[in-house]
């Protein structure tokens, strides 16, 4: 009897010797999670706007500004900008990109820049995904970084809008489907399928024409886009003739891409037909098919403007100065910036234009 005692004495302290390890392992576990979160809240910190405010002067600030293609005529006016605001304000302002639109390239001009130890990296992407880690390198070191047309982009303090994807995607369709009597089959091309703001353009224009114009349809059983220029008016033109003459009965196409519908134009008239065009370019280079009639409407931003705003947004963040909902950048159509959140910090700006044969000559660029 004794015995039994002894052992059910000797299981009752094995068993809360075991209950004590259970806990102090869940313990254990508990506090691993908690360091797994204090990583994520460091990694969260990147985004702290305090830590990028600069003890230098800025006289020794530079902001730089990566474009999808320096050579475009449509990053030409944006550097124009980028050079107003440093004459402005005394900071040195750089703008560089790769030769071509090409993602690789665009990624390693701004590791260059990186590794120059610039203060602050405006971006326009021509991938957005291909340069998450170079960016987060970046912010790391303490960079500042912007963003442009690219609504999706994770590593970002904020990205700068002209406008809503959504309303300038419908104000594109609505003026193609004043072109076409609202019937008929349309193409729409963009540069790249991974260019974010491209692609928002072109879904919103397809689901803006669903609800508002059920006579219109989009060729290919409305698959988005019908084609890609790779940011080159000679690809679009090759691609836009191709679509011309597989689709005998097409009434419409848009671009969204600056090389876009130049290309479309020039193989519309080339090939003789009625096709009317409306997309996203620089006046200057879309005026002989404005003034012809093929490109009846252009929907754009001034990317001067774009430029001026990016360098601006990032110059605030280093003096330490608040961004956020209803700030003025102070250039016309962002004088009072909305801030959404999703993806990123956008600030959205009202700053959308439309060139007709009417008003061309109003605009040189």
């Amino acid at each position: 009897m004794r015995n039994l005692k002894k052992w059910i004495a000797i299981l009752a302290v094995a068993t809360m010797t075991l209950s004590m390890v259970a806990c102090s392992s869940e313990k254990g576990s508990t506090s691993s999670d908690s360091g797994k979160k204090s990583e994520k809240s460091a990694d969260g910190d990147l985004f702290d706007l305090a830590k990028y405010k600069s003890d230098k002067d800025k006289s020794e600030w530079t902001i730089a500004v990566v474009t999808k293609d320096n050579t475009a005529n449509w990053f030409k006016r944006m550097e124009l900008g980028v050079n107003e605001f440093g004459e402005e304000t005394g900071i040195n302002v750089i703008q560089k990109g790769p030769a071509n639109a090409d993602a690789a390239s665009q990624v390693q001009v701004i590791d260059d820049l990186i590794n120059q130890g610039v203060d602050a990296l405006c971006v326009v992407p021509i991938d957005p995904g291909a340069i998450e880690a170079s960016l987060k390198k970046a912010m790391e070191q303490g960079i500042v970084v912007i963003t442009h047309e690219a609504s999706n982009q994770k590593n970002t303090l904020f990205d700068t809008e002209a406008f809503t994807a959504d309303d300038f995607g419908a104000a594109i369709m609505d003026a193609l489907a004043k072109d076409m009597n609202e019937e008929g089959k349309y193409a729409m091309m963009v540069a790249y399928t991974t260019s974010t703001t491209h692609m928002e353009y072109a879904n919103a224009q397809y689901e803006h024409q669903k609800k508002t114009y059920p006579k219109m349809e989009l060729i290919n059983d409305g698959a988005i886009p019908s084609a890609e220029s790779e940011e080159s008016i000679d690809t679009s033109y090759e691609r836009a003739k191709e679509i011309l003459k597989a689709n005998p009965d097409l009434k419409g196409f848009t671009g969204v891409a600056s090389t876009d519908c130049p290309g479309i134009a020039k193989a519309v008239e080339e090939l003789g037909l009625n096709v009317k065009v409306v997309g996203v370019g620089t006046p200057n280079e879309f005026k002989p098919y404005v003034e012809s009639g093929t490109i009846s409407t252009i929907k754009l931003w001034d990317p001067k403007e774009s430029g001026y705003v990016m360098c601006k947004v990032a110059s605030m963040i280093l003096s330490g100065e608040k961004v956020g909902d209803g700030t003025d950048l102070g250039r016309d159509g962002y004088n009072k910036v909305m801030l959404v959140e999703g993806d990123n910090r956008c600030l959205i700006g009202q700053a959308d234009l439309t060139i007709t044969k009417e008003n061309i000559n109003d605009y040189d660029f």
